[in-house]
């Protein structure tokens, strides 16, 4: 057997020795050892294989399963621009701690620099967004290579977690060339290194705990937050979401008596401006959950007073009958508010998609607006699980990570997205007769643009003049159509119609609803007004 199928065949059997149980792979000549061998492990029933065409979809394919079921997952190219497509993937585990392995061809390393067709400098092509980086021996000793494999799986499931990068330099030939097995493993069928878990343990933040605290949980907060004394402004892809202040957003620094003397930070919190001007109030005492993962903490305004674990709380009861009365009379505003049609489309979307949700479902939410109008208008529920892509919180992959956590989740999967979204990840839609296909709900809001920046500074009407065509970019795409050159299912409601067109179905789907932009800006201010009444009623 050639040294090229051999060590493809150990890197694979060593993978699966490590826990991998699905993997994913882009079709290529220089990879051939590697699909070889991928394939015959799926045949033999040690991992589940996904093949797709478009190694950006791949990429992002792989984070989703991993993102959803926290073991290692593989995803493998052929040389070039191929590895190159992978880094908005790896870059989005990086900064999510996602174990994300990518397992990439190469030439051997004498033709590197001389001009060979599909040839590039591939070792370190990540730099420092994996936590480790291995370029293999075209010929290198079997065991050094078990080796590496398990001390790349070590660094993507280790502390912190995240991508990591084998490189694999294969000489011709590069097809099976006769019989003959890979240096056999341990014999009890466990990797050749076995690496402990590293456990991590902080101390209790010198917190007051008779003062008046708030909680505040962005993506990545640990378990844990679920039952605690004080008020949680959770978003929606923290764990902590199910057991958050609804209103939370709306709540922060609209009204004295709800300011917090000191604040807990636990995870990455990304989504509201509200938060971030919390975190730099100088009279706020700042403190942050020490990760368990040992992801860096979050500091954006430089005001972090101490990391450590959350001590034992006692806050004055009228602290939290403060927040659950402001929480119930901004609720009740909201929900009128948002009961009137001409209210934002894409606030009432998300507070009818996230009620009508059967229970044990997942769903993912996609960056912009989505994730935002879920955080802003949708009651928490206990009985869902939400994920999102908020390590660089890129519009790109969104498609296909909703599809590979649908295909590791026990139960109906959803994912939220925007019109653009969905555009810049039409291949995710692409699946071959032979792969796994999973039973996944495509909710889009259909605005024909970026509606997010409707609301930004970019938006206001001094702007309009250059607005639409760099910022708003109507595109006019039928999705039906899309839908239709891609075999995906399709259908276009209205918001009465929505609860009945999420039942579970298996398949692919898309549920399109449509909604303007032009009154984004407005509807919010109306809705913000709104909420302010109430709360300067009852404060």
């Amino acid at each position: 057997m050639n040294p090229s199928t051999t060590h493809a065949r150990l890197v694979v059997d060593e993978l699966v020795r490590c826990g991998v149980t699905d993997a994913v792979l882009c079709p290529g000549s220089r990879n051939a050892p590697l699909s070889f061998a991928l394939h015959a492990a799926d045949a033999a029933g040690r991992l589940r294989l996904h093949v797709r065409i478009d190694e950006r979809t791949a990429g992002f394919l792989a984070l989703g399963i991993a993102l959803r079921s926290g073991r290692p997952v593989p995803v493998c190219t052929t040389s070039g621009t191929a590895v190159a497509n992978l880094h908005p993937a790896v870059l989005e585990a990086s900064y999510a701690g996602v174990p994300l392995v990518v397992l990439s061809a190469d030439r051997p390393p004498d033709v590197i620099g001389t001009g060979a067709s599909q040839t590039i400098e591939q070792a370190g092509l990540f730099g420092g967004a994996v936590r480790l980086a291995v370029n293999a021996a075209v010929d290198g000793d079997p065991a050094r290579l078990r080796s590496f494999v398990d001390r790349l799986v070590a660094a993507a499931t280790g502390a912190p977690p995240g991508p990591v990068h084998l490189n694999l330099p294969f000489a011709e030939p590069l097809v099976p060339d006769g019989p003959g097995e890979a240096p056999a493993g341990r014999p009890d069928g466990r990797p050749r290194t076995r690496v402990a878990p590293v456990a991590r343990h902080a101390g209790p933040l010198p917190l007051d705990p008779s003062a008046p605290t708030l909680v505040i949980a962005g993506h990545g907060a640990p378990d844990g937050l679920l039952d605690l004394p004080v008020p949680v402004v959770a978003e929606p892809a923290s764990a902590a979401w199910r057991a958050a202040v609804r209103t939370g957003p709306w709540l922060l620094g609209a009204v004295p008596a709800l300011r917090p003397a000191q604040v807990v930070v636990a995870g990455r919190p990304t989504l509201h401006r509200p938060v971030q001007r919390l975190l730099a109030d100088p009279d706020v005492a700042v403190h942050v959950l020490a990760d368990p993962r040992g992801l860096p903490w979050t500091d954006v305004a430089g005001s972090v007073r101490a990391i450590g674990s959350l001590p034992p709380l006692r806050p004055d009861r009228s602290w939290t009958d403060r927040w659950r009365a402001a929480d119930a009379a901004a609720a009740d505003a909201l929900d009128k508010a948002l009961d009137d049609p001409a209210a934002p489309g894409g606030l009432r979307l998300a507070r009818e998609l996230v009620a009508a949700l059967p229970p044990g479902a997942q769903l993912v939410l996609g960056s912009s607006n989505p994730v935002r109008d879920v955080a802003l208008a949708a009651v928490p529920r206990r009985d869902l699980t939400v994920l999102a892509n908020r390590g660089v919180a890129g519009i790109d992959g969104t498609v296909s990570t909703a599809v590979g956590a649908a295909l590791v989740h026990d139960g109906p999967a959803y994912v939220l997205l925007g019109d653009l979204t969905l555009l810049h990840d039409t291949t995710g839609l692409v699946l071959g007769p032979d792969e796994p296909r999973p039973d996944l709900t495509i909710v889009v809001l259909n605005d024909d643009g970026g509606g997010i920046f409707e609301l930004l500074e970019q938006g206001a009407p001094e702007h309009a003049a250059a607005f639409e065509r760099v910022f708003g970019t109507p595109h006019g795409v039928d999705l039906a159509a899309l839908c239709a050159a891609t075999g995906t299912g399709h259908v276009q409601v209205e918001l009465p119609d929505l609860a009945d067109a999420l039942a579970p179905a298996p398949g692919l789907r898309v549920v399109e609803v449509r909604a303007g932009r032009r009154e984004l800006r407005e509807g919010h201010a109306k809705l913000r007004a709104a909420v302010d009444a109430v709360l300067t009623e009852v404060y």
